[in-house]
């Protein structure tokens, strides 16, 4: 079971990734966060990533006691967080100076080209490179057969991405859930504003799209979680990312179904500043912000073929970094 936290914290969710396969990395970021006090954790769904993250927090809660629920995130179509990047280094001139290396937040890219298993598809390097040879395509490990990975996985929450047009893909999932023996603590939707659309989406139209979801979600009897995805996989990229998704949670946050509501896509330590005391949401969803500055440990540790933990020194300073990154949401008032 979850610990009960103090209802003045927000809800705090790290995310490692929808299509991140990094094994050793996932294992020592569930391990910190777990021991910085997230309330759940989110994955790819596939079973050997799945027990990576068991392991880190496994780690950690025999330490700090700590014991955030497990969360698979799933998909009702094509999805920018379920991707990876890829290029032929054969094309590469000799004398370039590899931007795409530079801006790849994992070390994904070398010499060999994208390491597909450290790639979560941020798409940085794409719009990169001088001469657009890199491209990406679609990685999504819970396509397949979804009712057989939940019940290989038992996931104590799952997060559905989907999109406001895609309503009949997404009832096709919930009777996928509906259908499956898997006793779920929380259903989450993750659900923004797509702005590749030729027809701008408006806020009305999410807040609508949102209430369908909830009508057929409803009957389950599970809580809800309502992720507004403001800037999808972005928030290590400046401060203000965060703008797009305060915007989208003022615009529409009081007007959303039942449930809790997180803030998403774009987040990172400087969220909580742009956030009206008095109108908060329940909680927030860190993913490339909480992994970018804990990389350089991991990559430490990587090196040597060992999982972080193995160095407590260097494990306690990212622990502590961790802490200081949440402090604003574990604090009883937002500043």
């Amino acid at each position: 079971m979850i610990k009960t936290k103090n209802q003045n914290n927000k809800w705090i969710k790290l995310i490692c990734g929808a299509s991140n396969e990094d094994i050793i990395a996932i294992e020592d970021l569930c391990a910190i966060y777990t021991a910085a006090g997230v309330d759940y954790i989110d994955v790819a769904a596939e079973e050997s990533i799945v027990h990576a993250a068991k392991k880190g927090i496994e780690w950690a809660k025999a330490i700090f006691k700590n014991n955030p629920g497990l969360m698979i995130s799933i998909s009702d179509g094509n999805d920018i967080h379920f991707r990876k990047a890829k290029f032929d280094p054969i094309n590469c001139p000799p004398d370039c100076p590899r931007p795409c290396e530079k801006v790849c937040p994992t070390s994904a890219i070398d010499n060999f080209g994208v390491k597909e298993s450290k790639c979560y598809g941020c798409g940085r390097c794409i719009n990169s490179c001088p001469l657009n040879q890199i491209y990406e395509y679609e990685y999504n490990l819970s396509k397949d057969d979804l009712s057989l990975t939940l019940q290989k996985i038992k996931p104590d929450a799952v997060e559905i991405h989907t999109e406001i047009n895609r309503i009949d893909a997404f009832k096709k999932v919930a009777d996928i859930l509906k259908s499956s023996e898997t006793k779920l603590e929380k259903i989450s939707i993750s659900c923004g504003l797509n702005q590749s659309m030729k027809k701008l989406q408006q806020p009305k139209d999410l807040l609508k799209a949102l209430w369908e979801r909830y009508e057929i979600l409803n009957e389950l009897n599970i809580p809800l979680i309502w992720q507004l995805d403001g800037r999808p996989m972005s928030g290590d990229l400046s401060p203000t990312t965060s703008r797009d998704t305060v915007k989208l949670f003022e615009s529409i946050g009081s007007d959303l179904p039942p449930g809790l509501i997180q803030l998403a896509g774009g987040t990172n330590e400087k969220t909580h500043e742009f956030l009206n005391s008095n109108n908060l949401p329940d909680g927030i969803a860190f993913g490339s912000s909480a992994r970018k500055i804990m990389q350089p440990h991991i990559e430490f540790a990587n090196k040597n073929n060992k999982r972080l933990y193995e160095y407590p020194e260097r494990m306690a300073l990212a622990i502590k970094k961790a802490q200081k990154f949440l402090e604003p949401w574990k604090m009883s008032q937002l500043k």
